[in-house]
C-alpha cells in the first residue's frame, strides 16, 4: 500500500519568521498523526530556519525548484547539491507556474528530474492540461506528452534508493483548478491518475507503477481533500494557499488518515 503524500507548496509567501511560527504550528497540531508523509516546500530563504524548527518531527522538508547542473556559473540559480545540503528530502519540479511564467519545457522538466535522482532526491513531477486542453478533449494527450518527455532517459533502477524508497512522485494539477476555486471532479481526478499509472507502467515498467505515487494538486481544501484521497488512485494533495495556515493544513492531513 502506498503512503499518503501531503505536501504544502508555500510558493512565494512569508517570511522567515512567518515560516517559522507557521512550521512550528504545523509541527504542534501534527505530531500525534501516524501513516501520511508529511512535506513542506518553503521560500528559498526560509529552508534552513524550516529545517531546524522541524528537525525530530514527522515533517520533512521540500524545495520549490532547482537548477539542472550540480555547480557553475548560473547566476541567481540554485542547485540541487546545495538543496541536498540544506536537507531537502524533496523537490517539485515543473510546476505549472515555472511551466507559464518561466516558459519551462518539457525537456527542462526533463533535466531537472535527471538531476534531483543523481543527488538522492525525490522528484514531485508536475503534469496538467489547461482549460482550452481540457475542453477541447486533450487531457491524456497532453498528460502523456509530459510524462513521456519530461522521464526521457530514466531508469526504474535509477529511481530507487539503497533504503528501497522510490524517488518519483507525480503530481496531477489541472493548471485550469490552481487558485481559482474551481475543482475537478472526484472522478475527473481519478480518471487521469489512472491513466498516469498506466503510462508509469509503460515508461518505466510495473514496480515503478505500483509504487509511485501520483497525488493531486488543483484547490485543495478542508472540504474536498477526504473526497478526493477517497479515491483509490489519489496518493495524496499537493497544497497551495490552504497550506499557509496551519490549522487548514492540519485538517487536510489528517483527512488522509480517514480514507
Amino acid at each position: 500500500m502506498r503512503k499518503p503524500l501531503i505536501v504544502g507548496n508555500w510558493k512565494m509567501n512569508n517570511s522567515v519568521a512567518e515560516s517559522v511560527s507557521l512550521v512550528d504550528k504545523l509541527k504542534v497540531l501534527a505530531k500525534d498523526v501516524a501513516g501520511v508523509e508529511i512535506v513542506v516546500a518553503p521560500p528559498f530563504t526560509a529552508l534552513f530556519s524550516t529545517r531546524d524548527v522541524i528537525k525530530g518531527s514527522n515533517i520533512k522538508l521540500g524545495a520549490q525548484n532547482i537548477f539542472w547542473e550540480d555547480r557553475g556559473a548560473y547566476t541567481g540559480e540554485i542547485s540541487p547539491l546545495m538543496i541536498a545540503d540544506i536537507g531537502c528530502e524533496y523537490v517539485i519540479i515543473g510546476h505549472s507556474e515555472r511551466r507559464e511564467y518561466f516558459k519551462e519545457s518539457d525537456e527542462i522538466v526533463n533535466k531537472k528530474i535527471k538531476s534531483t535522482i543523481r543527488n538522492k532526491l525525490k522528484a514531485v513531477m508536475c503534469v496538467g492540461e489547461s482549460l482550452k486542453d481540457r475542453e477541447e478533449g486533450r487531457t491524456m494527450q497532453v498528460i502523456e506528452s509530459q510524462m513521456r518527455k519530461g522521464l526521457e532517459g530514466i531508469s526504474n533502477s535509477e529511481l530507487q534508493t539503497p533504503n528501497s524508497e522510490f524517488q518519483l512522485v507525480i503530481a496531477y494539477e489541472p493548471v485550469w483548478a490552481i487558485g481559482t476555486g474551481r475543482n475537478a471532479t472526484q472522478s475527473q481526478a481519478n480518471d487521469v491518475h489512472i491513466y498516469i499509472r498506466k503510462l508509469l507502467l509503460q515508461i518505466l515498467g510495473e514496480y515503478a507503477a505500483s509504487v509511485t505515487r501520483v497525488i493531486y494538486g488543483g484547490s485543495v481544501k478542508p472540504s474536498n481533500s477526504a473526497e478526493l484521497m477517497s479515491e483509490k488512485e489519489i496518493d495524496g494533495v499537493l497544497i497551495g494557499g490552504a497550506s499557509l495556515d496551519a490549522d487548514s493544513f492540519v485538517q487536510i492531513i489528517r483527512s488522509a488518515c480517514m480514507v
